[in-house]
């Protein structure tokens, strides 16, 4: 049976964690189908927008501690980092659904998500000090997002934090009751459909790159992209549907 379930409707690819028993957890198996998942993603201009969401009560417990050996060796590979850092080379644009507990590796790939809703009374949590581990890779995407003050408490005392929390910390975009998750999910993947394809992957390299450049090069590195999408195509037909007061081709 599949770890990782796809379903695609209407340019939206619906990527679901299916490893209900093991809660999701990111195990060898899983990141595998995963990342064939995100790499088939990528490849296909049919997707335009990818949800990544869960089945059962737990969105991602984690690394799989299971795939440790009695002195603490993998005895399976995972490549977590290459995982993690798919999102953001990415041309796609994620939504996280998140609809269940999400703990340690778990926050990671909530952060990794360009936009995420999560319902509100969720567990989350930096649970590594609990186990004798520190949240060592995945601080490189949540600490980003998160005032320091708020990090340094979530992370050395490794407690639990509800969605709201996360939410509050910049983890998360939204928290919301579970009878709205779908609804906010899908205002996002609506607004996101009416943007450019081209224009949403431009936008995506600008929230990566920009705040690690200096001044001078942003300035000299965005000058040059805005040129190059205002002679596209694809800019030439919005700003063309905009003067006639009709949707874009992109918008269906």
């Amino acid at each position: 049976m599949a770890l990782v379930e796809t379903h695609l409707d209407g340019g939206v690819l619906t990527v679901t964690l299916a490893d209900e028993e093991n809660r999701n957890a990111l195990s060898s198996a899983l990141v595998g189908e995963l990342i064939t998942a995100l790499d088939a993603a990528d490849a296909d201009p049919a997707v335009r927008v990818v949800v990544l969401t869960n089945s059962g009560r737990v969105f991602c417990a984690g690394a799989d501690l299971t795939e440790r050996s009695s002195d603490g060796r993998p005895i399976a590979k995972v490549d977590a980092a290459d995982l993690f850092s798919r999102f953001s080379r990415s041309p796609k644009v994620y939504v996280g659904r998140i609809a269940g507990h999400c703990v340690a590796g778990g926050m990671g790939l909530a952060a990794a998500m360009d936009l995420s809703v999560a319902i509100d009374d969720a567990k989350f949590g930096f649970t590594e000090v609990r186990r004798g581990l520190a949240p060592a890779m995945i601080s490189v995407l949540c600490l980003p997002r998160m005032r320091p003050a708020d990090a340094a408490e979530a992370m050395l005392l490794g407690n639990r934090m509800t969605g709201a929390d996360a939410a509050r910390m910049g983890l998360v975009n939204r928290a919301v009751p579970a009878d709205e998750l779908d609804d906010v999910v899908d205002g996002f993947v609506a607004d996101l459909l009416a943007g450019g394809p081209d224009a949403l992957a431009a936008t995506k390299r600008l929230l990566t790159q920009v705040p690690g450049m200096p001044t001078q090069e942003a300035f000299d590195w965005t000058a040059k992209l805005s040129a190059d999408l205002f002679r596209s195509d694809e800019a030439i037909e919005g700003m063309r549907a905009y003067l006639e007061k009709r949707s874009p081709d992109w918008a269906g």
